[in-house]
């Protein structure tokens, strides 16, 4: 009996509710996500996970019951990577905020980072490690709908250039973007300890369940000695140093949603 290939999938939607960073269209994205990947392309709903920080009526009628903390979302990944043999295709679906770390040793250099809902931020070395894991033969599609999403997976070459189009819209929107210096602040608040390095603070808050690039600062260099060809592909709503939109027409009777999200159903 020939093989069958698995199509797997996490999908997270964060609309931080009663919080300053409000989104209202994220969860609908995911939402929306995993009913195309059912109907459209044939993806077992019981190997799509749906992460969310509300409760959201999902396209089978259940709800959402597992939280998008950074803990959480890697638990997900790393479960649905560790599944995967060649032919097998794996699919990550982020909807809420992004943001860019400074890095110290370069005056204009940023790393790219989610936002989950606890703060416990996933960056661009948390995903480089996911895909140097994959399996050769498998694809594993990342699609980030947040802002500074273009370089999410580290030392991937990019394959789009900048956008030159702009719509004007007369709808209201939100990037989805939490400052460096707000999450700092927000975190401060936590850890109570005064100092500007994030790390000392994400590894106060969240021991073990940091991001590598906290952890172990000499694996983010030691993850490149060994890059090789993979099947890593990352698609962004923005390049780097962009942002991407929460829209929301609630007022004239319409659903929110970001603009990538549903761009692309």
């Amino acid at each position: 009996m020939a093989k069958v290939n698995k199509r797997l999938a996490v999908l997270v939607g964060c609309n931080y509710p009663n919080t300053q960073y409000e989104l209202h269209g994220c969860i609908n994205d995911v939402v929306a996500m995993k009913d195309l990947l059912v109907k459209r392309f044939g993806f077992d709903p019981t190997n799509i996970e749906l992460l969310t920080d509300a409760s959201a009526v999902t396209g089978e009628g259940s709800s959402s019951v597992v939280l998008p903390t950074g803990e959480n979302i890697k638990a997900a990944l790393s479960k649905m990577v560790s599944q995967a043999e060649a032919g097998d295709v794996l699919y990550f679906h982020y909807s809420g905020h992004g943001t860019r770390i400074p890095k110290p040793a370069h005056i204009f250099g940023h790393d790219e980072a989610i936002v989950p809902c606890d703060f416990n931020l996933i960056t661009d070395v948390d995903f480089r490690q996911l895909v140097n894991q994959l399996p050769k033969g498998a694809s594993f599609t990342i699609l980030s709908d947040s802002c500074h999403s273009g370089g999410l997976i580290d030392k991937e070459k990019e394959q789009i250039g900048p956008s030159t189009y702009r719509a004007a819209s007369s709808l209201s929107y939100k990037a989805k973007n939490i400052p460096f210096e707000s999450i700092l602040e927000h975190l401060t608040t936590l850890t109570g300890i005064n100092t500007s390095d994030i790390g000392t603070h994400l590894l106060e808050s969240f021991g073990a369940n940091a991001s590598l690039k906290f952890l172990t600062p000499q694996l983010e260099s030691e993850l490149f000695d060994f890059l090789k060809a993979d099947e890593g592909i990352l698609l962004s709503g923005c390049q780097a140093d962009e942002t991407s939109a929460d829209m929301n027409p609630m007022e004239s009777g319409g659903k929110a949603y970001g603009s990538f999200s549903n761009a692309v159903q």
